[in-house]
């Protein structure tokens, strides 16, 4: 028997005894009177014998509910909720709040207790009436209004999402502004799958408006930027991100070589990625100059370049890049070794993931605004040092 079920059984055992002793050899009460005691007995006899599931079913079926009982039909149900006996808790709860005994206090606590209970079983639709109405209700409105935006997360009604967290913002005083700017970006990604640039940038502003640090914004508003074929000013919204995060600059490399390359001005990337890299240490950052630099004035001064940087940032990604590099310029009988340590390098680094959640410690090789473990938004961020950025 786990410890958590005895420490809670016997003293509701205890109390079930009392309320047992309580109840007086007045008229009318004798017969309930020795059948309650007959069920007391019995209800310790499964608890002596280590059988709790039976012991809980017999004291809840004995006991009435009223002030004396309820907290501790209230602490049962969280009990089944947290064992995964999701059923009895909402048997328990429905029990509660048939009890036309209850005060309006008691009767919400139920509601609210019963509208978790669906939650976990996934019967969304249910606890999400429940919630609603609830929120009235002060001692719940800012319980009740998490739990609807957790539900709205879960099911994508960024819309209704928003709303809650807005609502939220105002009961608690608390800024949601990144969570409200990850919403709109969730609805300007929608919008850019229908084809619907236009409604997709409105949201993107929006986003920028709630948050003006928003990353994804930045990125998001530059992919629909050259996709209008307009590159100064998706360059212009890469350009945020250096004061907003510099730890996502790697993640707008592409977008800025497309947009020199809708500009015909690949002399102009090269010096902007030089200038970055004054102030940003970003292994992906540094590759990427060190292929323009090849392609401008060779491998060699590419290989010298990158031979440079790495004595003050070692990386193992700019590693392999030079090992790359040397190789095409042995000839065969030399190339061996520098092939099994590209081979070796290349094998490490493709089995290794490229961000990580700052929360929960939740690694992977994609990017997630939300992270998939803890589901915190903005805590995931590619992994830093010698085996990352």
């Amino acid at each position: 028997m786990g410890l958590e079920i005895l420490f809670l059984l016997l003293p509701f055992a205890a109390l079930t005894g009392w309320l047992l002793g309580r109840k007086g050899p007045q008229s009318g009460e004798c017969v309930r009177s020795r059948d309650l005691s007959q069920g007391y007995l019995q209800g310790l006899n499964y608890l002596i014998s280590e059988q709790p599931d039976k012991a809980i079913e017999v004291f809840v079926r004995m006991l009435e509910v009223d002030s004396d009982t309820v907290e501790t039909h209230f602490a049962l149900g969280s009990l089944f909720r947290r064992r995964g006996e999701v059923d009895r808790a909402i048997r328990i709860h429905q029990n509660l709040i048939a009890r036309p005994s209850l005060s309006v206090s008691q009767r919400n606590t139920a509601l609210y207790e019963l509208a978790r209970d669906y939650c976990g079983a996934g019967l969304l639709d249910r606890a999400e009436n429940l919630f609603l109405e609830l929120v009235n209700d002060p001692e719940f409105t800012q319980r009740a209004l998490t739990q609807l935006r957790d539900i709205y997360q879960q099911e994508k009604e960024w819309e209704k999402a928003i709303e809650m967290a807005e609502r939220l913002a105002y009961v608690d005083s608390v800024p949601f502004g990144p969570t409200i700017a990850h919403y709109y970006c969730e609805l300007a990604e929608e919008a850019l799958q229908r084809a619907d640039r236009d409604k997709a940038l409105r949201l993107v502003k929006k986003a920028h408006s709630a948050d003006r640090q928003s990353v994804r914004a930045s990125l998001l508003e530059a992919e629909l930027q050259l996709l209008n074929e307009q590159p100064k000013a998706a360059r212009k919204a890469l350009a945020r991100i250096e004061q907003q995060d510099p730890e996502f600059i790697s993640e707008s490399i592409e977008m800025l070589h497309r947009s020199y390359s809708q500009t015909g001005t690949p002399a102009q990337f090269g010096e902007q990625l030089a200038r970055l890299l004054e102030t940003c240490r970003s292994a992906s950052l540094l590759l990427a100059y060190t292929e323009h630099l090849r392609t401008q004035q060779g491998s060699a001064a590419a290989a010298a370049m990158l031979t440079e940087r790495l004595r003050a940032q070692p990386s193992m990604a700019g590693l392999r890049a030079l090992v790359g590099m040397k190789l095409e310029e042995q000839h065969a009988g030399s190339r061996e070794d520098l092939l099994l340590i590209h081979e070796l390098l290349s094998k490490q680094l493709d089995a290794k993931p490229r961000y990580h959640c700052q929360s929960c410690g939740f690694v992977g090789k994609v990017l997630h605004w939300q992270c998939p473990s803890c589901k915190q938004w903005s805590t995931v961020k590619p992994i830093q040092g010698i085996e990352g950025e």
